[in-house]
This record gives C-alpha cells, sequence and structure tokens, in this order.
C-alpha cells in the first residue's frame, strides 16, 4: 500500500450489500454522514449491486454528489457463510472488492456490516499485518457514565502470545488517542486481581512485557472485572475469547436492565406518572449509553484500516462509524501505530539484552 494521502485524497470504501437492513439503510447512512463530517473523503466508493446503490442515492437526492462513486460487485457473503469458503467462492462479493480496493491503494479504509468471521479474515489475508504486529486486534469501544473506553481484543485473536498483547496495548493505545480523543490513556490488563502473581502464567507473561514498555504506554498494571465501569484506565487489554465473553455480556445485561427498568415503571399508572416526569434523565442515560457513536469496530494492525458495524446497524450507526473512518484518515492511525510498535521492539529487545 502507498502511504496514507491526505484526507482530500483519501477514499473510504463501503460495503452497502452486507447490511441486515439492505443497501438503502447503509447508503442512508452515508447521506446523513456526508451532511455530518466536517471534512469529507475524495470519494466513499460504495461497493455492491450498481443498480440498487443508484436507485437509493436517487432516493436520497444525492445520485450526482461529487464525493461519491460505485463499484459493481455482483455477489453477497451471507451471514451464515463459513469465512474461508465464502471468501473463495465468491470472489465477486462486495466485501472482497472493498477490501481490495484498501489493498490496491484506491481506498484507505474499509466499512462492511456483513459477516464478521469473513472480513476479518479477508482483511487479514488480503491486507496482511504491518511489521512488529502478529496478529490483529479488534477493538471496541464501551459506553460509560463518565468516560467511554477501548476493549481489546474482543474477539480476533482468542489465542494470543503475550508478544501478541503487547501488540493489542499499542493497538489499544492508538485507537482510544484517535476515536476519544485521550492523547495518554491509561491502560490496565484484565486478570482476577490487581496483585502482582495474580493470574495464569499467560497473564504474568504478559504483564511482564507490558511493564518493560515505560513510558511508551500508560501501563497501570493488572486491573479485575468490578474496575471496568469506574474510570480506572481508558484501555482494557485482553484475549480475544476472554473480550468477546466480556463483550457479549455487557451486551446482555445492559439488555436485561434496559427490559427489567422498561417493566417496572410501565407497572402502575403512579409509576408510568414518575417515569413520564423523569424522561429527560433518560433521554440523557440513553444518549450517553449509544452505541450508534461508536459502531465501527476496527480489525486494527494491518496495512490499511477495516471497520465493521453490526449487521442490524441503522442510519445513525453508519454515520457514526463513518466518522470513526475519517478520523483514522485525519489523524493517520497507521502511522501512530507504526511509530509505537518500532519504539516497542526496540525496548523489548533491550530488556532482554539486559
Amino acid at each position: 500500500m502507498a502511504d496514507q494521502p491526505s484526507v482530500s485524497k483519501a477514499s473510504v470504501a463501503v460495503d452497502v450489500m452486507g447490511s441486515d437492513m439492505g443497501p438503502g439503510e447503509v447508503i442512508s447512512g452515508v447521506a446523513l454522514a456526508i451532511k455530518s463530517l466536517r471534512h469529507l473523503p475524495k470519494d466513499f466508493i460504495l461497493v455492491g449491486d450498481e443498480a440498487r446503490i443508484k436507485a437509493a442515492l436517487k432516493e436520497e437526492a444525492i445520485d450526482n454528489h461529487p464525493h461519491i462513486r460505485t463499484f459493481h460487485a455482483s455477489e453477497v457473503i451471507q451471514m451464515d457463510e463459513k469465512p474461508l469458503k465464502s471468501l473463495k467462492s465468491k470472489k465477486d462479493s462486495s466485501m472482497v472488492r472493498a477490501i481490495e480496493l484498501v489493498k490496491e491503494g484506491h481506498a484507505q479504509v474499509v466499512l462492511s456490516c456483513g459477516n464478521t468471521g469473513s472480513l476479518m479474515a479477508g482483511g487479514t489475508l488480503k491486507l496482511r499485518t504491518i511489521p512488529g504486529i502478529a496478529r490483529p486486534a479488534l477493538g471496541v469501544i464501551i459506553p460509560n457514565q463518565t468516560k467511554h473506553w477501548v476493549l481489546i481484543d474482543a474477539g480476533a485473536n482468542p489465542s494470543p502470545s503475550p508478544e501478541n498483547m503487547v501488540g493489542n496495548a499499542i493497538l489499544g493505545k492508538n485507537y482510544c488517542r484517535v476515536a476519544l480523543g485521550i492523547e495518554n490513556p491509561r491502560v490496565g490488563l484484565i486478570s482476577i486481581g490487581t496483585e502482582e502473581g495474580k493470574g495464569t502464567d499467560f497473564i504474568n507473561e504478559s504483564n511482564q512485557l507490558l511493564k518493560q514498555l515505560g513510558g511508551l504506554i500508560n501501563y497501570q498494571g493488572p486491573i479485575e472485572g468490578t474496575q471496568l465501569f469506574n474510570n480506572t484506565v481508558d484501555v482494557v487489554v485482553c484475549d480475544g475469547f476472554v473480550g468477546n465473553v466480556l463483550l457479549k455480556a455487557c451486551e446482555g445485561l445492559l439488555s436485561t436492565l434496559s427490559g427489567f427498568l422498561k417493566q417496572e415503571l410501565t407497572a402502575t399508572p403512579i409509576r408510568k406518572a414518575g417515569a413520564f416526569m423523569s424522561q429527560g434523565a433518560y433521554k440523557t442515560m440513553k444518549a450517553q449509553l449509544s452505541p450508534e457513536r461508536y459502531s465501527g469496530a476496527p480489525l486494527l494492525g494491518l496495512n490499511g484500516d477495516v471497520l465493521k458495524a453490526h449487521g442490524s446497524s441503522d442510519r445513525f450507526a453508519i454515520e457514526g462509524a463513518l466518522t470513526i473512518a475519517m478520523q483514522f484518515i485525519e489523524q493517520d492511525i497507521d502511522h501512530l501505530i507504526r511509530d509505537d510498535v518500532t519504539k516497542s521492539v526496540a525496548l523489548l529487545n533491550e530488556a532482554a539484552e539486559a
């Protein structure tokens, strides 16, 4: 891939066919992004069935917009398809073509709502990892009452080495810098306690390596589950197995609490009246906890940026994901990661020789 171009010369490839809600909803999200973004890319390259794309563009009255172009792809990878098989059998799929646009330098970021396994496999196989990062990691922003935080890895690599965890910390740090605007984010390693040596051999080895990075990352040491939501750290580092369990547990708990709260607040007329009077508080809470603002989960560590949005993402979630895509381009996250990786290799080699 060529060096990162300026924002005005960069493009974002959008797989419009991967959404559960159809290409129209994705294109509506693009239309919202065009209105809200401070800086637009050279192009939003909309990849998929060209006839359906053009019909949706016309409906949104952006069919002649100078920052939009189309790229026809005749196939779609379905959600239930096996990742490697789908990539081999559907080479003209919208997802594969969108990734290839990044590989060939025609786009700098790819966004897809499609099959997560296929997107991760396709991104890794076609773009490859940057030097010094052996395995990519999936970063997710978790909403909180006061400050949001980054969870990494959320499922890309369930069986990493301690060295991979160093990469995760660097990737998470720079994602946090770009997406949340925290210049020197606090990084913690999830464990079963904060004491040194309390955890598996894998956790203890990872902890020792992270400590050797010195000031390269603002490492706070091991943290436990009770600290996730009390503003102890800004980046939580873990393996992909633990991260995926944590993510889905958070989603399930939020859904359960939401349903329980709704049920109890509407149980009696008096409670309904109280709920009505508290609407302002509920709206504030909903806005703070809404996943739409940070709906694009990046697969970090590749030669090119890959963003995964949820399959059921609506237009507002797509708008949020495209906002993150532009932040990646504007702040050149790839350069930030490469610079930190180079420094980490030198620091770990120095520690090994000591």
